[in-house]
C-alpha cells in the first residue's frame, strides 16, 4: 500500500510529541513525588519508590482503560532515564537548594499534569476510542500518579478536594475527543499543554475552587 511522504512526516512528527511529552511529563512527576518524599522525611528507597510511582502509575492506569498492554510502560527507556535523573537530582542536591524546589511542588506538578494528560488524550484518539474513553484516559493519564503519590503519602488527594486539579484534564481529553485540534499537528498539541499549564498555575495563583455540597 502507498504511503504519502506527507502521511510518514505526520507520522513521525506525532512520534516525536509522544516521546516528548513522555519524557517531560515524567521527569516532571517524578520530580514533584521525589520532593514530597523529601518532604515527608522519606528515606532514599522511598523517594525513588514516590518519584516512580508519580511518573508511571497513571500511565498503567490508562492503558487499562484503553485496552493497551500495561507492559508497553517499560518500553519508554528516555522517560525511565528523565525520571531517574530528575529524581538523582532531587536526592544529592544541597538541603538549602531542595528548600527553593520544595516551593515550586505544584509548578511541576502542573506541568506534569498538561503533559500526562494531553498524552493520555491522544493515546486514546489513536486508538479509536469514543470521546468519552479519550476524557477519562486524559484525566486518569493526569491525575493517577499524583493520587498515588498522595495516598502512600498520606496526604488528602488534590483531587478529591475541591480543588480544580482534575478540570484541566478532563478540558484537554474534551478539546482532543472532539477534535478541536488536530493530532497530527505538533504546534497545536504543544499549544493545548501550555494552555493546560497555564490555566493549571492560575487556579492555583488564585485559588479557584469547585463548590462544595451544603450540610445539613
Amino acid at each position: 500500500m502507498y504511503v504519502s511522504p506527507t502521511h510518514q512526516h505526520r507520522k513521525g512528527a506525532l512520534h516525536v510529541v509522544f516521546t516528548v511529552l513522555s519524557i517531560v511529563g515524567s521527569a516532571a512527576f517524578a520530580l514533584s513525588g521525589a520532593l514530597v518524599a523529601i518532604e515527608e522525611e522519606y528515606d532514599v528507597f522511598g523517594i525513588l519508590v514516590l518519584g516512580f510511582i508519580t511518573a508511571f502509575a497513571g500511565g498503567m492506569i490508562r492503558n487499562l482503560v484503553v485496552g493497551l498492554p500495561i507492559a508497553m510502560v517499560w518500553h519508554q527507556n528516555a522517560a525511565f532515564t528523565a525520571a531517574f535523573v530528575a529524581m538523582f537530582l532531587a536526592i544529592v542536591l544541597p538541603s538549602r537548594i531542595l528548600q527553593y524546589l520544595l516551593k515550586p511542588i505544584l509548578v511541576f506538578d502542573a506541568l506534569g499534569l498538561s503533559t500526562f494528560a494531553v498524552q493520555g488524550a491522544l493515546y486514546a484518539e489513536r486508538v479509536n476510542a469514543p470521546i468519552e474513553t479519550v476524557v477519562v484516559a486524559a484525566a486518569l493519564t493526569g491525575i493517577g500518579g499524583g493520587v498515588v503519590r498522595d495516598v502512600l503519602a498520606q496526604r488528602k488527594p488534590t483531587v478529591l478536594k475541591s480543588d480544580t486539579y482534575a478540570v484541566w484534564a478532563l478540558l484537554a481529553g474534551a478539546v482532543i475527543g472532539l477534535g478541536k485540534i488536530q493530532s497530527n499537528n505538533t504546534w497545536q498539541i504543544y499549544t493545548l499543554i501550555c494552555a493546560i499549564f497555564v490555566l493549571r498555575l492560575l487556579s492555583i495563583l488564585f485559588k479557584w475552587r469547585l463548590p462544595h455540597a451544603r450540610k445539613g
